[in-house]
Parts: C-alpha cells; sequence; structure tokens
C-alpha cells in the first residue's frame, strides 16, 4: 500500500510538472511575440516610413534571439563579466543590460533602413502571389531564354554593341540579324518588327530596308479547334447561325484565321447572306501576352546597356507596340473601327463592310463579305480599265484619306494593296480596321494648314502648322526651320513625280528630327498612311502624282473651312464664349483704373499655394530637423565619451560615458531616420496612408 501510494504521488507530482513546464513554455512563447511585437511596431515608428509588417517582425524576431549575446558582450566590456561582479553591483548591471538593449535595437533598425533602401516596401511580391506566378515566371523565363538563344545565333548581341561604331558594313549586318531574329521568333516579334518598319522617323534605312522583308508564315490552325472556338464564342454551335463554313481558312495571320461562311436564314434577322469570320486563334492571347513581357524586358535591358536605344526611347515603344498589340487582339474595338470608316467615308464611292454586331465579341469579329479581289493580286482586272476610270478611282481613294485626316479625324493607317479591295462592281473598298488612327481637331487643322502651305509655297505657314503638329524642342531656331522648310519646297515646286511621296515624307521627317521635334505617334501614323497609300495608289495609276493630289485636296478641304457660313458659325460660338468675360471686362477696367489713381492697387501672390510645394517643403524641414538633432546628439556623446573626468559606474566606465553612449544611440536612431527620408523621398515614394503598402516584404 505504501508503495502504491508513493507511485500516485510521483505520477501527480510528473503531471504538475509537466503542466508547469507547458505553462511556462506557453509564457515564454507569448511574452516572446510581444516582445518581437514591440520591438516591430516601434522600428516602424521610429525610421517615420510604412516598412513591411513581415520584415519588421523577422529582423525584431532575430534581435530578440541574439539579445542575450548582446547583454554579455556589454556586462563584459563594462567589467561586469562575472556573477560576483554582478552582485556586487546589480543596479549598474541593469543601467548596462538596458544600454545594451538599446543598441542591439540600434542594430536592428539600423538592417531595416538597409532593407528598405535597398528593396523598397512593396517590390517583392509576397509569398503567396509568388506561389500563384510561379509557372508563369517558369513559363516566361523558358521563353526569355529561348529568344536570347536565338538572337545570339544570329550574332545579334555582338551587332547592337557595335552600333556606336556607325561602321555601314556592321549596320547592314546588325539589321540582317536583327530581322532573322524576329522571323525566328514568331509571330510577335514579327509584328514587332513590321510596327518598326514603318518608323523612318527612328530608324536607318538599312534597319528599315530589311525589317520591310519580314515575312510570317503561319500553318492554318486545325479545323476542330477553330470550330470549337467558334462554337464558345457564339454560346451555341456554329451550325445553329451558319448554314455553311468552310473548313479552308480564306488567310491565316499569326494571331487570327478568316474563313467565309453564309447565314443560316431560319435564325431570326438573319437573311442568306455570305459573311466573312474573324476568329483568333486559341493560343494567341496567351503566347502574345508572354512575348510582350519578354519584348519589355528586352526593351529595359537595352535601354540599360545601349545608348542608341536610350535614343530611341526603347521602353516607350515598346509600351506602345504592347498597347496597341492588346487592342488588335480586342475585335470590339476593330469593329468599333469599322462603324467610324464606314461613317467617315460617307458620300465617297468606297465601300467599307457591314458588321453584325449580334454576332462579333471579343475574339469573333463577323462582318459582310464583299466579292472582289485585293489590288495586289488585280493586275488583269486593273488593266482592262482605261486610264480615266484608273485615275478616278486612284484620287476617290486619297480624297477619301485626305478627308479622313483633315475632316472627319478617322483614317486607316494601313492601306497597303492587300487592304484595298476592287470590287466586281468596279468600286473600291476598304478591308482590315485593326489599325486606325485618330486626330483630334488642332491636329487635323494643322495637316490641312501643312498641305495648303506646301501649295501656295509658304514657308512661313509651313513652319507655323509643323509647331502645331509635332511637339518642339524646348530651343529651336525658327529662322532655320524657315529657311530650310522653304529650300525643301523650292526643290519639289516643279512637282513630286510618281514616286515623290515618299522622297517628300522622307526629307520632311529627317528635317523635323534634325531641329529635335518630337513626333506623337498618331501624326507619325497620319503620315505613315500616307506613305503606305502611295504604293496603293501607283496600282491603280502608275503616273498619279500622290502629293500635287493631296496638297490640292488638302486646300480645297481647308477653304471648305473658311466658307461664310462656318466663319459665320465659329465666329458665333467664339462670341459665345468671350460675351461673359467682355460684360465684365468694363466694370474690372475701371475698378483698376480707380485703384491706380488713389494709390491702394495691390497685388496678391499666394506662395505655394499648391499642396504638392507645401508637402516638399515641410518633408524637407523636416529632414533638416532630424539631421541637425543627429548631429547635435553625435557631437555630445562624443565630447562625453571622450571625457575621462567624473565619477565611475563600473571600474571601467565612468557617467560621463554611459551618458554618452545613451546619447549616441538617440543620434544614430535620428540618423537613421534621416538617411531613410532622404532616399524615400528621392525615390518619389513619400509616407503612403496606413495599410497601403504594409502588404510588401
Amino acid at each position: 500500500m505504501p508503495g502504491l501510494r508513493t507511485a500516485g504521488e510521483n505520477e501527480s507530482v510528473d503531471a504538475l510538472s509537466w503542466v508547469g513546464g507547458l505553462v511556462e513554455v506557453l509564457l515564454t512563447l507569448f511574452f516572446f511575440l510581444v516582445q518581437t511585437w514591440f520591438l516591430a511596431s516601434v522600428s516602424r515608428r521610429l525610421l517615420g516610413v510604412p516598412v513591411g509588417w513581415p520584415r519588421s517582425i523577422l529582423v525584431a524576431f532575430m534581435l530578440t534571439l541574439f539579445f542575450s549575446a548582446a547583454v554579455r558582450l556589454f556586462l563584459g566590456a563594462a567589467g561586469l563579466d562575472s556573477p560576483e561582479s554582478v552582485s556586487r553591483d546589480p543596479a549598474a548591471a541593469v543601467l548596462v543590460a538596458g544600454l545594451s538593449a538599446l543598441w542591439t535595437f540600434a542594430l536592428g533598425v539600423a538592417v531595416l533602413m538597409a532593407c528598405e533602401i535597398m528593396v523598397p516596401t512593396g517590390t517583392l511580391p509576397n509569398p503567396f502571389s509568388w506561389l500563384q506566378s510561379a509557372r508563369t515566371h517558369s513559363r516566361q523565363a523558358g521563353r526569355y531564354t529561348e529568344v536570347v538563344r536565338i538572337a545570339s545565333r544570329h550574332g545579334l548581341a555582338l551587332g547592337f554593341r557595335g552600333l556606336s561604331r556607325h561602321a555601314r558594313d556592321r549596320e547592314e549586318r546588325t539589321a540582317r540579324a536583327l530581322r532573322q531574329t524576329l522571323e525566328e521568333a514568331g509571330v510577335t516579334f514579327v509584328k514587332l518588327g513590321q510596327m518598326l518598319s514603318t518608323r523612318s522617323d527612328l530608324l536607318p534605312a538599312a534597319y528599315i530596308r530589311e525589317l520591310s522583308r519580314l515575312q510570317s508564315e503561319v500553318q492554318p490552325e486545325p479545323w476542330d479547334r477553330i470550330r470549337q472556338a467558334l462554337d464558345r464564342e457564339l454560346g451555341k454551335p456554329a451550325l445553329d447561325v451558319f448554314s455553311h463554313v468552310d473548313h479552308a481558312p480564306l488567310a491565316a495571320a499569326s494571331v487570327a484565321q478568316v474563313h467565309t461562311a453564309t447565314l443560316n436564314p431560319l435564325e431570326p434577322d438573319h437573311a442568306q447572306r455570305d459573311v466573312v469570320l474573324k476568329i483568333q486563334r486559341p493560343s494567341a492571347l496567351e503566347q502574345v501576352s508572354l512575348d510582350i513581357s519578354i519584348i519589355e524586358q528586352l526593351a529595359r535591358w537595352l535601354e540599360r546597356t545601349a545608348p542608341w536605344a536610350r535614343r530611341l526611347g526603347a521602353v516607350a515603344l515598346a509600351r506602345g507596340f504592347a498597347d496597341s498589340l492588346t487592342e488588335e487582339l480586342d475585335y470590339r474595338v476593330e469593329a468599333e473601327n469599322t462603324r467610324a470608316l464606314a461613317h467617315a467615308v460617307r458620300g465617297e464611292e468606297l465601300r467599307v463592310p457591314q458588321v453584325h454586331e449580334e454576332l462579333s465579341t471579343e475574339r469573333l469579329l463577323v462582318m459582310e463579305r464583299l466579292q472582289g479581289i485585293p489590288l495586289g493580286r488585280a493586275g488583269e482586272q486593273l488593266a482592262a480599265l482605261n486610264p480615266a476610270a484608273r485615275r478616278d478611282l486612284a484620287r476617290t481613294l486619297l480624297r477619301a484619306t485626305i478627308g479622313q485626316l483633315t475632316v472627319d479625324g478617322v483614317f486607316h493607317a494601313d492601306l497597303h494593296p492587300g487592304n484595298v479591295l476592287l470590287c466586281e462592281d468596279g468600286r473600291l473598298a476598304l478591308l482590315d480596321f485593326g489599325s486606325v488612327g485618330r486626330l483630334e481637331s488642332g491636329s487635323r487643322r494643322a495637316l490641312a494648314s501643312l498641305l495648303f502651305a506646301i501649295d501656295a509655297d509658304d514657308e512661313r505657314l509651313a513652319g507655323d502648322a509643323l509647331l502645331e503638329l509635332l511637339d518642339p524642342p524646348t530651343r529651336l531656331d525658327e529662322r532655320r526651320l524657315t529657311r530650310e522648310l522653304g529650300q525643301l519646297m523650292v526643290r519639289f515646286r516643279g512637282g513630286f513625280g510618281p514616286q515623290g511621296g515618299a522622297a517628300l515624307f522622307g526629307k520632311l521627317f529627317t528635317l523635323v528630327l534634325d531641329h529635335g521635334f518630337a513626333v506623337p505617334p498618331q501624326i507619325a501614323a497620319a503620315f505613315r498612311a500616307l506613305a503606305a497609300l502611295e504604293g496603293t495608289l501607283r496600282l491603280l495609276d502608275p503616273d498619279f502624282d500622290v502629293i500635287a493630289e493631296a496638297r490640292a485636296l488638302g486646300s480645297d478641304h481647308l477653304e471648305q473651312e473658311f466658307t461664310p457660313e462656318r466663319l459665320k458659325t465659329e465666329l458665333s460660338r467664339q462670341a459665345l464664349t468671350l460675351l461673359p468675360t467682355l460684360a465684365r471686362l468694363p466694370r474690372r477696367v475701371d475698378r483698376l483704373a480707380d485703384a491706380l489713381e488713389q494709390g491702394t492697387l495691390t497685388a496678391r501672390v499666394r506662395v505655394l499655394a499648391d499642396d504638392g510645394d507645401r508637402g516638399f517643403l515641410t518633408r524637407l524641414f523636416q529632414q533638416l530637423i532630424v539631421a541637425v538633432l543627429a548631429a547635435a546628439a553625435t557631437i555630445g556623446a562624443v565630447l562625453l565619451i571622450l571625457d575621462d573626468s567624473g565619477p565611475s559606474l563600473t571600474a571601467s566606465l565612468s557617467w560621463h560615458s554611459f551618458f554618452g553612449f545613451t546619447l549616441l544611440f538617440a543620434g544614430f536612431v535620428l540618423a537613421l531616420r534621416a538617411v531613410t527620408l532622404a532616399f524615400r523621398g528621392s525615390s518619389g515614394s513619400g509616407p503612403h496612408p496606413s495599410g497601403e503598402r504594409d502588404r510588401g516584404h
């Protein structure tokens, strides 16, 4: 019996010990977490910027782990390295331990400051989003490696490094390597090259020649995949909407295929009409999105490593291309462009296919099928027409384009021979409205004025039109610009000839770029549209003088703007705008005259009226005050530490030194705060609302 009680008592004691140990561990963990949270909160407050919670807690956790080691180090330096010395002077030991805690904390704040300067909060993804995007990053890395390997195989990287030498043969080799790289890299890069081939204002002639040869050889998508995509976009089987769909594509492009079909007459509001289906390839959007990210990465790398890329603005070009290609993948935009162009060519002998909006979606475009043949393959049909009919067709197409540019402001930006159809009824039709430009009223008037000035041989008016049309540099020699414009117009005064349009545009682009003008993308698209149109017009009429006709049409449109009716309307509109101001003007002039006569005229100037200016000065004064306090505390601390006089706290530490190290801690923390604020201010990121940027690491 006594032995049994002893065993039970032992079990009770063991149970109580286990519970007591568990409670001790939980309390230790609780105080550990509270201490970590407290250190993280105070660190964020002292730095004055919303440092991310994850990194703050991590640094505080590390400080908590190393705190005991820091205390032993400080006690040893103060001569309190044994239990006997600590027991003899416990108050001094507590003070030294407190000082060690302060400097351990200061070290943690310094680590946080370094992290915030090198990798600001918000620049790293949180672990969850990183895991979710790991697959995407892996695919991007694989595709990026593939593109870089292709470029290296063609010697493109070596060519880019040699561009600064301006050697003709090296430029030719680099241009050829660029074309070969883009062709092998795939359809997105081919489209990038085709876009760059139209920017003669940016690239040398060797690059324009090579990139103009880019071809995209694309195999048609299997019909089964196209049918599935068609059913998905229609929301029902395709044969419920169409009585027939041709399985063989009429054309296969890089991101889409074109099939012919016939509407099902049994469907409501559908007659039995032939239509064209433009269907986006199922994998096009994903592939283009991946390639766009690669192109933007390459552009950023080129701007960092190549001076010529910085001059061209490679990143801005890549972003513009990405926006254009993303818009091209949304067929609702193309449907809207088609409607806008149909309205712009109203009254002309030009046809634009009708869009079936009820069947069109983001990735499917259903349009009326026009019977005809593209001009690029219509040699026999054009040869059968008499010269007068061909000239009328060319004049009609040019008149419609000039009207789009100078009146409507919506224009087809890619009128090459493949996008103009010669219909069976003898009229022309426009196709492919994925590339459509828009000009606001000011640019339209300036463009018409430029054509009018060239026709009138007025270099001053031409210079004023260019100043309105383009973005002039800060320091522009207007006299030199006017003089060179006059020389250019004298050179082409006698007529431009059948190939004079491209020459004029080339000389004009060279002139404005030499003077430092920036060409807005839409203006470049307008000139590009006229340059591309020239080849189409020459197919219609080999002797057609594009610029001579264009400047005459521009003059006609400009003269139409100044008819008595239009002038009356414009004057009425301006009068309605200015009438309230004119009504108040006499009273204001009278008050000014009275104030001048009485000597009471004053001017009220609000200095720093803008909130941004006030905020900037406030932050500047804060940084200045913190820096001054940090410097004062540091100087005072150094003086106290170097002072050997005064009472001793321990055998190795005087009271003056103790207060000096304490004051130095304050100066150190203030200096960290000043440096952090300075770096955050210079990077353009000031304090943010609480929680807005605290999600980062």
